[in-house]
């Protein structure tokens, strides 16, 4: 097989295989691994050759999604998986582990944090967050336990500003009953909430 490049957009670099396309690296890595146009290489030559490219890319494609917001491993393997291998996937997966760039149970308390004193979500819709985005079940119960949570506070505040004037409405203590229970508050919450606010 004979491999020559091509300059892209940017700092792409296109590889080419007996004239055809086969692959897309960048400026940096064609540096350190220039090969020059017209050398003939072998299966075992390439197939290094790609894994090196695919990790390469894995490693820029995590420092692109971290430095937008902090994700799960989780998040991150799917993400990653859009456009690389599995194993490239793992292997960069693994180097921000090691670095501490990738941390679930940091993630998690953050996460957490984030979903009980902003979005004032219920115990019961933090953990289905959680679940979601792939973080381990022993972490989340973990962190949670790490959080003063009073869930009927939680719903109070909720009423006070966002429902109090459904409540004036026909039926209104049902449908704000019925919404606060689709948040993942238990009936029981919901009902104290209420009844202080009546007893105010």
């Amino acid at each position: 097989m004979i491999i020559k490049h091509q300059r892209g957009m940017g700092n792409k670099i296109h590889l080419l295989l007996d004239d055809e396309y086969a692959i897309t690296t960048d400026v940096n890595f064609w540096l350190d691994n220039y090969i020059a146009d017209g050398t003939e290489i072998d299966e075992e030559q390439w197939q290094a050759l790609v894994e090196g490219i695919n990790y390469k890319k894995a490693l820029n494609k995590c420092a692109d999604l971290l430095s937008r917001r902090e994700h799960s491993v989780k998040e991150i393997k799917m993400k990653l998986l859009k456009t690389v291998d599995e194993v490239s996937a793992d292997r960069a997966i693994q180097r921000y582990l090691e670095a501490g760039y990738l941390d679930d149970e940091h993630f998690c308390e953050s996460l957490v944090d984030y979903l009980y004193n902003t979005k004032k979500y219920s115990t019961n819709h933090v953990k289905q967050e959680c679940y979601k985005r792939g973080i381990d079940s022993q972490i989340i119960s973990r962190v949670i336990a790490d959080f003063d949570v009073d869930n009927i506070n939680t719903i109070y505040e909720l009423i006070t500003k966002k429902y109090e004037s459904k409540l004036q409405q026909e039926h209104g203590r049902e449908k704000v009953i019925a919404s606060l229970q689709r948040k993942g508050f238990s009936y029981y919450d919901i009902i104290s909430a209420l009844d202080r606010l009546e007893d105010e």
